[in-house]
């Protein structure tokens, strides 16, 4: 029996096979690829394999990460030090850090083409400091390719819950799941 992760890499590099259209909204641009939060650490090691199905589709790869996005952020601020000594202060910052973080992320699109697969990796790590349904709906529209989204979490239909643990979103993303061994 495959791992979750063979298994995701698998069904994705059958998505990525398929011929692109170049008449779909941004939301049909978004992949959303979900796994259990505890697979984060395999899925990072093998964030290799995705840009290998990527290329062997003959589409190009860009990786943004954006894990320690926020760690970056407030350490730069010119409030940091209150910040340290009061965080209870804050979630007054969640606004500013989300344009921050989507400014960012969106200076980064600019080396992406409509060939491209953008692989926004480290979401996960915006849970209590940012939101990732934010991040996608403010950076969607700029993906001419397609926006892939490694989510630790699960989905209920078009509800996607981040961690498990949120409440989640609503959302029209294509999803690729691990599903069953098909062998």
């Amino acid at each position: 029996m495959r791992s979750t992760v063979d298994r995701l890499v698998s069904r994705y590099a059958r998505r990525a096979q398929l011929p692109w259209t170049g008449v779909v909204s941004a939301d049909e641009r978004v992949w959303i690829l979900i796994y259990p939060p505890k697979e984060e650490r395999r899925i990072r090691a093998r964030l290799e394999a995705f840009e290998l199905a990527t290329t062997e589709a003959s589409h190009k790869w860009l990786e943004i990460d954006v894990t320690d996005a926020y760690a970056r952020w407030l350490g730069d601020h010119e409030f940091a030090e209150q910040y340290f000594q009061k965080p209870s202060l804050l979630p007054s910052t969640q606004q500013e850090f989300a344009e921050h973080l989507r400014d960012e992320v969106a200076e980064q699109l600019g080396a992406a083409t409509e060939d491209t697969v953008v692989a926004l990796v480290g979401v996960g790590s915006l849970f209590g400091v940012g939101s990732a349904s934010q991040l996608i709906r403010s950076v969607q529209g700029q993906v001419t390719g397609r926006l892939l989204v490694f989510f630790p979490g699960h989905r209920e239909g078009n509800n996607y819950r981040l961690l498990d643990a949120r409440d989640g979103w609503n959302y029209l993303a294509l999803p690729i799941e691990a599903g069953e061994d098909e062998e």
